[in-house]
């Protein structure tokens, strides 16, 4: 909001209020102009008063914690604006606790001046408290908003850092995948090579945003699998079943390839009695990943481990209690299931 539209929303709650107070103050009797007149001014001294506390008092006082400084000032300001209403007040007779002589001159009751001054100080008391409760419930919103904007900037960069991690994870892996068909002088290595630029590309320029479809993220897992086959002289046994509809569906790019990616690296990947099952299934909004494999008895590399706990923060970032992590891994297998509210 501008400054302009917060100056017109001020004026336009300023006009509901004494315009709402006009008509409850003169409700049930015929009042004159100059009882008008009386009840506009008093409510521009208010209004003049608040808003001398809410811009001039408080950022040289109270924002500096100056708290007798404030006080001293509110004191001066309240009692000034009771004498000034009092003298508006007093030249417009019939509206104050004057007892009018015979010959026309006012004249003074004591006690009424006194009533008057007194509930003329408790009123402006009253917007000196409604100012500073205003300004520090706005400043305490302001603060609470560029807290939770500082928050999501540091979110924001920190997926974005862990989304980058991803990257030269990948593709630490699939080279290494390719050396092998280089080393062995596969035919398959140029098409290898394609298909991870197939891949990068989708990583690079496809991904950047918060969350994609569904859809193009499964096709993402298809290229990963069919770069896979490359590395192995024998068929895959992989298994990828999908079930419900996938097609109107986003889910945020690149978390589900950490666990394939496992799958392959840490399983066994070529036994027909032991495939890699993954399974994607949506329901409304809700999505179950699983993946099962056998676990391999080979030395695993002093790299792993960086794909999977990158992937559980960034769900912990992107899905804050909607999402659940359920991994059970034995000796011989390993299994994963992952549920997400879409």
């Amino acid at each position: 909001m501008n400054n302009s539209q917060k100056i017109l929303l001020h004026i336009t709650l300023w006009l509901f209020i004494v315009i709402l107070f006009l008509y409850v103050g003169t409700s049930g009797f015929n009042s004159t102009d100059a009882y008008l007149i009386h009840f506009i001014n008093m409510s521009i001294l208010n209004i003049t008063l608040f808003y001398i506390n809410l811009n001039l008092i408080i950022p040289v006082t109270l924002n500096k914690q100056k708290y007798i400084a404030w006080a001293i000032a509110c004191t001066v300001i309240i009692v000034s604006l009771a004498a000034i209403k009092y003298g508006e007040t007093y030249y417009l007779k019939s509206f104050t606790h004057i007892n009018i002589a015979e010959n026309g001159q006012p004249k003074l009751t004591i006690s009424g001046f006194w009533q008057f001054i007194i509930s003329t100080i408790i009123v402006n008391g009253f917007f000196i408290f409604l100012s500073t409760v205003y300004k520090f419930t706005v400043d305490w919103f302001y603060n609470e908003k560029e807290k939770r904007d500082l928050e999501n900037h540091s979110l924001v960069a920190e997926l974005a850092f862990l989304k980058s991690q991803i990257n030269p994870h990948f593709l630490f892996n699939s080279l290494n995948n390719i050396y092998s068909l280089a080393y062995q002088q596969s035919a398959s290595t140029p098409y290898a090579i394609l298909k991870l630029s197939d891949i990068l590309r989708y990583m690079l320029y496809e991904s950047n945003d918060s969350k994609v479809a569904l859809l193009t993220e499964i096709e993402y897992l298809k290229s990963f699998i069919e770069l896979q086959k490359l590395r192995f002289k024998t068929n895959l046994s992989v298994h990828l079943n999908i079930e419900g509809n996938i097609s109107k569906q986003q889910i945020m790019p690149l978390v589900l390839i950490s666990f394939v990616e496992n799958a392959f690296k840490h399983g066994v990947a070529t036994e027909v009695d032991y495939p890699i099952n993954i399974l994607i299934s949506v329901h409304e909004n809700k999505l179950l990943f699983t993946i099962s494999n056998k676990k391999s008895n080979h030395i695993k590399d002093v790299t792993g481990g960086i794909g999977m706990a990158n992937v559980v923060r960034r769900l912990d970032l992107t899905y804050p209690n909607q999402y659940k992590l359920n991994v059970n891994s034995s000796t011989m297998n390993y299994y994963c299931e992952l549920f997400i509210d879409l």
